[in-house]
């Protein structure tokens, strides 16, 4: 079967030069989150190196929805540079995207500036910290904050916006109920759970008009007990394209509860704790991280073979994430019905993998040890052969890690 990577493709009213889309995995480049640029010099490099269209990640809709201090705020004031920024990407050739999201209970009062918010109230040990379930009030305000960042990012040159709405954030935990045990009209039965939803999809819509693309991440899992199963997840797949979403990101897992579920594979522990500034969270995860972040077995296409299921129940245009890093397995992707693939790992390992594929190319050279990621919680995502300030004991657990993924 002839090729679709490099014939162009729509996502709404966008088209896009080829199927490949940089996914939003957190870069950590925001200093004030704010575009910086590192951001723009990282994307700039990406949209040279091929891609479709490249997502700058995980913009927080209000600052009470910051999990990192170097994530990316969408205001106002950010415009003028996040205008670079995009500008800089389509000089490349490439179009733009941006997730936009809100972290709900995944936070902490020195970060976000005030008491974690979410669905309902708790303690999230991975914070660790108490969190505080929304008003009726907030929860209005809150979708309206939704299409707000969408006009913002139109303001800020960006040809589409990326609603993350799953993975255990603010409308997942609306969604799962693992975080929702609210009795009003927001909680109880998956129609009521979903309502939050439908009203930041509604917001986005209207903001998003006929000019911009509007995609969703949503989880085809949660991945533990308690959470949003296979059955219920295609519902709200189902209920995410009556709302007037132009693709659907199909993922899984949850960052407080099952972390690996999303990216597979081990936590690189000795890297994760290696750059964390606070000592005694440092020894903590030291010593049990394996117990709270255990790992999840990593193959290539990892989601591929329940994403095939959803592709049967849904009629849109679909993204295919997770694991990708060749040729022979992209094309697979796209022969089984997906119109569009994200990737991440592969384009910090060679942010030039599509033109290396054009080229004839089979092979990325990730090798999913995953420094990228322990070293992105603290800093900013890079990959280790990038870098040489590793120190070689690092480099001695990321090559063990390699290692067992070969194996």
């Amino acid at each position: 079967m002839e090729s679709k990577l490099f014939t162009s493709g729509r996502i709404g009213p966008l088209t896009l030069r080829n199927r490949t889309i940089r996914s939003a995995a957190f870069e950590g480049m925001c200093e004030g989150n704010a575009p910086t640029k590192q951001l723009l010099d990282y994307h700039e490099s990406v949209a040279r190196g091929g891609i479709g269209m490249t997502t700058l990640a995980y913009a927080s809709v209000t600052r009470s929805g910051l999990s990192f201090p170097r994530q990316l705020w969408l205001r106002r004031e950010i415009l003028p540079a996040l205008r670079q920024v995009t500008d800089a990407i389509h000089r490349q050739g490439a179009a733009a995207s941006i997730q936009i999201g809100h972290c709900g209970n995944m936070s902490h009062r020195r970060i976000c500036g005030q008491t974690p918010i979410s669905a309902s109230g708790g303690f999230n040990l991975y914070s660790p910290t108490f969190v505080r379930g929304m008003r009726r009030s907030e929860i209005v305000e809150m979708a309206k904050a939704y299409g707000n960042a969408v006009r913002l990012a139109r303001e800020g040159g960006l040809d589409a916006v990326e609603v993350h709405a799953g993975h255990g954030y603010l409308i997942s935990q609306f969604l799962s109920p693992y975080t929702n045990h609210r009795h009003d009209e927001f909680g109880g039965s998956l129609q009521n759970r979903m309502r939050f939803m439908e009203m930041v999809m509604d917001e986005v819509r209207r903001a998003a008009g006929n000019d911009m693309a509007v995609i969703v991440k949503t989880n085809m899992y949660d991945g533990f007990k308690g959470g949003i199963e296979r059955p219920e997840a295609i519902e709200i797949a189902q209920r995410l394209e009556a709302c007037g979403a132009d693709a659907l990101v199909l993922s899984a897992g949850f960052v407080s509860r099952a972390p690996m579920v999303v990216m597979r594979g081990a936590m690189p522990i000795r890297t994760l704790t290696h750059y964390m500034d606070c000592w005694w969270l440092k020894w903590g995860v030291r010593m049990f991280g394996r117990l709270m972040i255990p790992t999840v077995p990593y193959h290539e296409g990892y989601f591929l073979e329940d994403a095939k299921l959803f592709r049967k129940a849904l009629k849109g245009t679909l993204i295919y994430v997770g694991g990708l890093t060749t040729r022979a397995k992209i094309d697979e992707v796209l022969n089984s019905g997906f119109e569009f693939v994200q990737m991440a790992r592969a384009l910090i390992r060679q942010p030039d993998f599509v033109n290396r594929m054009a080229a004839g190319e089979e092979r990325c050279g990730c090798g999913h040890g995953n420094y990228c990621i322990g070293r992105m919680y603290t800093l900013d995502m890079s990959c280790y052969s990038h870098r040489d300030d590793v120190p070689p004991c690092l480099l001695r657990e990321i090559a063990k890690l390699e290692k067992q993924q070969q194996g």
